[in-house]
């Protein structure tokens, strides 16, 4: 079929007013001569992988959308039958445009299919839907978010149950999925599905997790600390959670409390983004706060600010990650710490001096959530897992309670978390990390980029010899993803990759002073951050 004809055909079973408006107006402007925006609309199916579908909304195939939500939830009914009887499924949902509307039709196909289908009540955090999945005992769940994208986004998030316990889909369950959307999507148009009556549940799930999560808050001393939800879901179960585990309310962000889609005071709801806590900061000056605490949109990664001379300093995702490893092997003295292969070695040199296990995972948290004997994991992009047992993958709200209980301790002795940071450094060396991301909106831009550094990589960076240029996805090294490392003649670390949920290519830089000089450490990461930014811009 032409994509003209594909667009027809889409467009007979479209049953959101709003995408057939805006295809009709593709198809018309197609006709005219013009078929540059709809060619775009049906560049191929938006692609199911091991995160889901996420994508833009829109009209079209490549888009998300209320028919291709129905083909992936047909697509996973059917996956799901094949794999055993009677399966079930527990279906979550953000506060992003759409996202109830997504669900809905999923708790419906997924019903008409044989699926036990049982829809969370509202809005809610992506972890309340990854604890469901265990607490519920179902085959799977289906959370629709797209995490901290552009507010034109959403998705469609898988996890399995069972032997899986909650983690979210790995290869090859993926493609495994990905060839049932496609077959139901050829057999059946929206109209043509099955629909049947789910179970709407009420709010008993979500006070569950909030239960669990409560334990793992042990209040100190008290202090002021501003939380914002930055426009998401976090803050009604995070307020839930804080008060059921004693520590003082906290000071929310009003401007930015409640789950609005349109994310109106950010341009990305993501915390690492410049000026997305800038109103945090600014509340935070106003009410003499001790700490800044922010979730992104989905609740699922956690980002810490503390106060310095003159302002804010937002920790970076390996700093609050070496705190976490460091209160877990003091607090736990034994089980596994894990970290995806990009986050910072002094995760490992933390479990080393306490004797506990350690392991580097593939990126993605689908992998650090799966390590055997895991007591705690991270990966550098604000995602925590400190409550293995109860949730299988980041939990941005069990992280919050604890970064609360361990600053509560710090400041009962007069301490705070940037001098358990030199502790850290003084105990194990001083590990510094940042990172390079460039936003593309050439999407072609990405994989040449990849291609020009295998193809020449660099033999210095910042005046240091490159010793070593591994491509990650060769045999040799592992096959462990499209990632090249730089090694340097100094041990520092830099490593290259496509990321895997937004239209970026990341680097990342890890250095150590073993003295523990943390500015020796930081200073190395800005000399190759400048020279590895001209080659990935």
């Amino acid at each position: 079929m032409s994509t003209l004809d594909t667009a027809r055909a889409w467009l007979a079973q479209d049953p959101d007013p709003v995408t057939r408006e805006e295809l009709a107006a593709l198809i018309a402007q197609a006709e005219a001569g013009d078929t540059t925006a709809l060619e775009s609309a049906f560049a191929g199916r938006l692609e199911f992988g091991t995160a889901g579908l996420r994508g833009e909304l829109g009209a079209g195939s490549a888009r998300m959308n209320r028919v291709s939500v129905a083909q992936a939830a047909a697509g996973l009914a059917s996956f799901l039958l094949r794999r055993g009887a009677h399966p079930s499924v527990v279906i979550g949902y953000d506060g992003r445009v759409n996202s109830d509307v997504f669900a809905r039709d999923t708790a419906e196909i997924m019903a008409g299919a044989g699926v036990r289908a049982l829809l969370l009540p509202g809005p809610a955090p992506t972890p309340v839907t990854a604890f469901a999945v265990r607490d519920l005992d179902v085959s799977a769940g289906v959370m629709v978010t797209a995490s901290h994208n552009p507010p034109r986004d959403n998705g469609f998030k898988v996890y399995l149950g069972d032997a899986d316990q909650g983690s979210q889909i790995v290869a090859p369950v993926d493609a495994e999925i990905a060839a049932e959307i496609e077959l139901m999507a050829s057999r059946y148009t929206f109209d043509d599905l099955p629909k049947g009556t789910f179970e709407q549940l009420g709010d008993d799930v979500r006070e569950r997790y909030v239960a669990a999560t409560a334990t793992l808050g042990q209040p100190g001393a008290s202090s002021r600390v501003v939380y914002t939800a930055m426009h998401g879901v976090g803050w009604l179960t995070t307020r839930d959670a804080v008060a059921a585990a004693g520590f003082e309310r906290l000071i929310p962000v009003a401007e930015q409390r409640d789950p609005d889609g349109a994310f109106p005071t950010v341009a990305f709801p993501n915390p690492e983004e410049p000026g997305a806590l800038d109103l945090a900061m600014a509340t935070a000056d106003r009410e003499h706060a001790e700490l800044i605490i922010a979730n992104d949109p989905d609740a699922d990664r956690l980002s810490v600010c503390v106060p310095v001379e003159g302002g804010w300093q937002q920790l970076t995702g390996n700093e609050v990650g070496l705190i976490f490893g460091w209160d877990a092997a003091k607090r736990l003295g034994t089980g596994t710490l894990a970290c995806s292969i990009v986050s910072s070695p002094g995760l490992e040199a933390i479990a080393k001096h306490f004797g506990l296990e350690f392991q580097a995972t593939l990126t993605g948290f689908k992998w650090v959530s799966r390590v055997d004997g895991l007591v705690y994991g991270y990966e550098e992009a604000l995602g925590y897992l400190v409550n293995p047992e109860t949730v299988r993958d980041k939990d941005g709200i069990s992280a919050l309670l604890r970064i609360l209980s361990i600053h509560g301790a710090l400041r009962a002795e007069g301490r705070t978390l940037l001098d358990l940071l030199d502790e850290i450094a003084t105990t194990v060396g001083a590990y510094a990390s940042g990172q390079v991301s460039v936003r593309v909106t050439d999407l072609a831009r990405i994989p040449a980029t990849m291609a020009a550094l295998r193809a020449t990589p660099p033999t210095e960076l910042a005046g240091v010899a490159v010793t070593a240029a591994d491509d990650l996805n060769l045999p040799e090294h592992g096959s462990i993803g499209n990632i090249l490392r730089f090694t340097m003649a100094d041990g520092s670390r830099v490593m290259v990759r496509p990321s895997g949920t937004e239209p970026k290519v990341k680097v990342y830089i890890d250095s150590v002073d073993a003295t523990g000089d943390q500015d020796a450490a930081r200073a190395l990461v800005s000399a190759y951050a400048e020279a590895m930014r001209p080659l990935v811009a």
